[in-house]
């Protein structure tokens, strides 16, 4: 037990004593015929036995807990505070800072559609298109990422509606922008192996689809501030799953 709780037990035992005091005085400023010197004298000496008493319980409590948190120092296995740190970067937990890459998607310009084989949809930078984007770095060593300035856990979701994008809650427009920490080498050697973004490029040269990969020396990104909790499907109170 920690001198802070040793003093606080001390101290409570002291209000008690001191409430019980306070209580005698007032009933005997009222006058009672039951309540006089003598009954004062006794009460004092009860309490004080009943402090002698908590003190015996404090000094068993203070015993238990030193033998309980020697027991915790040797039978609980501590973590790596360098796993816990690399965890909490890869979950978002933490902010992040390192070298890494930048890549911007932006729609093609409407004077594209003077070609009569283009279509509107074609113009547009399409939600398959960021999700290559993500995998492809993901797949490229990513050790963190942001996507519109948002971080990017296991739990993040967006989805393109059009050409606005929703992420955490929030919308944006073009052009979409994925930052990631890691190699930059082999990021931009994963975004040049993915089937995806290969596709992408051919639209890219044929309707002026945007497309620029930046490297950075160094790239902060702010820890995910979003809901951490796991959504999933269940099976409804009452229904029999074996029917």
């Amino acid at each position: 037990m920690s001198p802070r709780l040793r003093s606080g037990i001390s101290v409570a035992c002291v209000l008690a004593l001191s409430g019980v005091l306070f209580t005698a005085s007032a009933r005997l400023a009222d006058g009672q015929e039951s309540r006089h010197a003598g009954d004062l004298a006794s009460v004092v000496a009860a309490e004080s036995s009943r402090v002698e008493e908590l003190s015996e319980q404090a000094s068993t409590l203070d015993d238990e807990v030193a033998r309980l948190s020697a027991q915790v120092d040797v039978d609980v296995p501590r973590r790596d505070p360098a796993l816990r740190a690399r965890e909490s970067v890869v979950t978002g937990a933490w902010p992040a800072a390192g070298e890494g890459v930048s890549v911007a998607l932006e729609d093609a310009p409407i004077s594209a559609l003077d070609n009569p084989d283009v279509r509107p949809d074609h113009l547009v930078v399409h939600q398959q298109d960021v999700q290559h984007v993500i995998n492809a770095l993901w797949a490229g060593g990513a050790e963190s990422m942001t996507l519109q300035g948002e971080r990017v856990t296991s739990t993040s979701a967006f989805r393109c509606s059009g050409n606005i994008l929703l992420l955490h809650g929030k919308v944006f427009s073009p052009p979409y922008v994925i930052e990631a920490i890691g190699d930059p080498e082999d990021l931009r050697a994963a975004l040049e192996a993915s089937p995806g973004m290969a596709i992408y490029q051919q639209y890219v040269d044929w309707i002026g689809l945007g497309y620029a990969v930046e490297q950075h020396d160094l790239i902060e990104m702010p820890a995910y501030t979003g809901g951490k909790e796991l959504r999933y499907a269940s099976v409804p109170d009452g229904t029999d799953v074996f029917s």
